[in-house]
Parts: structure tokens; sequence; C-alpha cells
């Protein structure tokens, strides 16, 4: 397995210093940069890519949630894991509107950040306690369920909706293959069609269209 490329952007250096000792514990992990804020952090993206972000949210001069909708508007293939002390409902709701794909308190376990990386990086997405089903409940609205206009009204054909029922169940390209008896390339063609179908940014914005088609139920 290849080794995951890290960025950290955190106005704090005493918890980047700690956060870098948990991940250079880690062989599977290279930090390739290291930001106190969203401005840095993306001038440092010209030269050095990464797969993953761990993204503070309160940061001067360019914010988390800004920097996280700059960098999914412009590095598609970055991904996002906000890492904050706020465990408010609006700023987890803010940061997948955004574009990031997980959401840590600062205070979680080395262990669950070192697992929330992998899955983000394998799978696209991570869910915790705190991104539930209330959560993304409140992403969807009240009453909305089963809409058949708007920017909802997207056909989709069976096997894309099975494909989407499987990716809303957090399975990864290859179980989903596995599952379907498809390639993973097959697989990931039809995932990229259900995002550019749907005008989702990331796994949450699939489960919202999912659950407002009636293709999936909460």
């Amino acid at each position: 397995m290849k080794q995951i490329n890290l960025a950290i952007a955190d106005d704090h250096k005493i918890f980047r210093n700690g956060l870098k000792a948990t991940l250079e514990d880690c062989p599977d992990f290279n930090l390739l940069i290291e930001a106190s804020n969203g401005k840095e952090l993306i001038g440092l993206l010209a030269d050095s890519k990464p797969d993953v972000i761990l993204m503070d949210i309160k940061m001067p001069e360019m914010d988390g949630m800004q920097t996280t909708a700059y960098i999914h508007q412009n590095f598609k293939d970055i991904k996002v894991l906000a890492l904050s002390m706020h465990n408010e409902d609006k700023y987890i709701v803010d940061m997948m509107k955004a574009g990031a794909s997980g959401y840590l308190l600062k205070n979680a376990e080395p262990e669950e950040i070192i697992d929330a990386i992998f899955t983000v990086y394998n799978k696209g997405f991570y869910f915790n306690e705190h991104l539930s089903v209330t959560l993304i409940k409140q992403l969807v609205g009240p009453g909305s369920h089963n809409e058949g206009g708007g920017q909802y009204a997207v056909d989709l054909n069976d096997r894309e909706i099975e494909v989407l029922r499987l990716v809303c169940q957090e399975c990864s390209n290859q179980e989903i293959a596995d599952k379907i008896f498809l390639s993973v390339r097959t697989v990931e063609g039809y995932r990229a069609r259900l995002f550019e179908k749907t005008g989702s940014k990331n796994l949450v914005g699939l489960v919202i269209f999912a659950i407002k088609r009636g293709i999936i139920s909460v």
C-alpha cells in the first residue's frame, strides 16, 4: 500500500505538534504540508498535493470552511477531514456543505484519527457519532422526502440506483464490485456519474439525494 500523503492546517502550534507525533507513529502516513491557516495551506498546494487534509475550522486569514470550499472547487481529488473543538451541529453541517469528507473532535483518540484518515482515503467519507442520521436529516430538512422536482428530478437507471444504495451503506468501490460482480473501474465510473448527475459534493450529498428520492430511508 502506498503512503497516504497528509496536510495539517491549524493555527495552534502545540496542537499541530501533538497531531504530528500521532501521525508519525503510523508508517502508512507521509506528512507533506503543515500550515497555520487556510491561505498558507492553499499557497503550499501549488507544490505538493496531499491525499487528505486535517482541517481546523477557526483559523485567522482564511478559516476552515472557506478553505474547504475552495479546495473542493479547485482540488477535487483532495479529501478534507475537519478536526475541531466545536461539536455544535451548525459547524458540522456547514463543513459538510462546504465539501468536507468527515468531522472529528480534537479530543478524539489517536486511534480514531488514524482510522478516520484511512476511511476517508479508501472510502471517500468518514461517519461517526457526530455525523449521524440526525445530522443528515437536518441537512435534508423537514418534509423533504420523496421530492420529485428541481435538482432531484434526475433519471437513474437500475444499476445506478443499486450502486447508490451500496455507496450510501459506506461500501468501498472494491466491496461494491464484489457484491454486484463488476470491476472496480466500472464501479468507479458509476460513482463518478452519480456525483455528476446528482450534483453532489461528497457522500453526504449522495445520501441526501437518496433520501429525498426515497431510494433509502432513515
